[in-house]
């Protein structure tokens, strides 16, 4: 099998897993990502203006243009990165050829299909920002390792700033690449951060032409992401517990016997242990731990494993074919969801209708619930009249294809957040409120939050009914 088969071969089982691991809807990230991805393109209402995340605006676009061309859906995203992800172990391959050989190239290809699948990398996740922001490190890397003249060092830089416009965390992999060209030659390393320059004053020029604002950028998809109340604020003893489930009780040791031989064989470091190095100290920098931020880890991990794992056998007149199988078996990702889709997909049974999840509140709000209610949400508004719906309201908000009154249409409870909130309720009284009788309701919203919601309600809507375990308001005549 030759690699661009064994790359098809990923490609199908990434597809796969995509969509049979992470259900026949919007997670809750792409509903986000959708909202303010439709707003900015559908309503013209740019991002940080019609709806607040802390990305790049180069994921609402993504999905913008995906709501434009098809509509409201989830297919094409992750389509769309499932491609990109291909690409990268395209250029993961060509690094290997490029500093071992085919056979470890092949190796390198494999160890990184698999573990992209693992539900430890957030496998199902394809359509987020790390796999772009990761598929221009390795191209930026492939064309430093390759580079013979100015030119390529200025493409490698060009990309790697790509990669940082796409997901800031990757400034650290750029880091890493500049390191290793300023070890080996100044002057080349000048040339590489002229191109990282370059692609950053194209990201920042095209938000000016677009009207995104740059202090909102930084202020949304920075600074107010490690406050109080932010995704990031949580107690040491949580950053550490979720570290250890990550690195010691998941796939990734599987790594780590041959990432040690690797470093124990290497005099100094070379451009793989610091791409390692860079990448583990960005998702440190965050320092939550998610498993979708393990991407960035993959491709040199992936690399080192099969470089010493290729050395190990020429040494030890080892059989590629009995590896290789090994391999696959003890890589391969162990899933029970696409299981579950599957017997739902073509045994659906008896969904639960909008009257059980009001008698019993409590139970799970499954994927097609939140559909059902936001296509009922449209179906019971007009397209101008905007639609509150409290708390965790993503996927919601994406189904009803209805704007909120606030651009903190999902619930964030930093300051900043809690402030523009109340006053965007106070300037932008919404048609329609919708609020969760869950009980995870009451524990996950901020209690300030709740209270200006209920106060709201109080004083002007009326209750009319409910709908999949939301009571649902609407703004009482005199007040319109």
């Amino acid at each position: 099998m030759n690699a661009m088969q064994l790359i098809g071969i990923f490609l199908l089982m990434q597809l796969a897993v995509a969509f049979l691991t992470n259900g026949f809807g919007f997670s809750f990230d792409e509903a986000m990502w959708q909202y303010i991805g439709r707003n900015w393109v559908r309503n013209g209402m740019i991002p940080y203006r019609g709806g607040v995340d802390n990305k790049s605006p180069l994921i609402f676009a993504i999905f913008g243009l995906s709501d434009k061309i098809f509509g409201t859906n989830f297919w094409f995203p992750r389509v769309l990165a499932t491609v990109i992800q291909s690409i990268g172990l395209y250029f993961l391959y060509k690094i290997a050829i490029r500093i071992a050989n085919s056979r470890v190239a092949i190796l390198a290809v494999t160890l990184y299909g698999l573990s992209l699948l693992w539900r430890s990398t957030g496998g199902k996740y394809v359509a987020y920002t790390e796999t772009y922001s990761v598929t221009f490190v390795i191209i930026a890397f492939y064309y430093f390792f390759t580079a013979e003249n100015a030119r390529g060092f200025f493409a490698s830089g060009l990309l790697a700033g790509f990669s940082v416009a796409f997901r800031l965390t990757a400034c650290f992999a750029f880091a890493g690449i500049l390191i290793s060209a300023a070890l080996a030659n100044r002057k080349n390393a000048l040339i590489f951060l002229s191109g990282g320059i370059v692609a950053l004053a194209i990201f920042a020029l095209s938000m000016q032409i677009f009207g995104i604002s740059m202090h909102d950028f930084i202020v949304y998809a920075v600074t107010d992401n490690f406050g109080q109340g932010s995704s990031t604020d949580h107690a040491l003893l949580w950053k550490l517990e979720n570290f250890t489930d990550k690195f010691f009780y998941s796939e990734l040791i599987l790594f780590y016997p041959a990432l040690v031989g690797y470093f124990l064989t290497r005099k100094k470091l070379d451009p793989l242990g610091i791409w390692l190095i860079a990448a583990f100290l960005g998702i440190s920098a965050i320092g939550i731990f998610d498993r979708v931020h393990l991407k960035e880890l993959l491709p040199p991990l992936c690399l080192i494993n099969a470089v010493f794992i290729g050395e190990a056998v020429e040494l030890w007149q080892l059989s590629s074919k009995k590896l290789t199988i090994m391999v696959w078996i003890v890589f391969f990702p162990k899933l029970l969801e696409p299981f579950i889709s599957l017997k739902k997909l073509f045994l659906p049974g008896a969904r639960d209708q909008s009257e059980s999840f009001c008698r019993q509140p409590s139970k799970y709000f499954d994927v097609d619930s939140k559909r059902e209610l936001g296509k009922w949400i449209r179906s019971n508004t007009e397209p101008g009249q905007k639609v509150l719906i409290s708390g965790s309201s993503a996927e919601l908000q994406a189904y009803s294809e209805r704007e909120s009154p606030t651009i903190y249409f999902n619930a964030t409870q930093t300051q900043l957040a809690k402030k523009r909130f109340r006053e965007d309720l106070r300037t932008n009284k919404p048609y329609m409120v919708l609020i969760p009788r869950f009980a995870s309701y009451e524990q996950n919203m901020n209690r300030e939050l709740r209270g200006t919601v209920d106060s709201l309600v109080n004083q002007s809507y009326d209750y009319d009914t409910c709908q999949y375990g939301y009571g649902i308001y609407k703004i009482r005549k005199t007040i319109k």
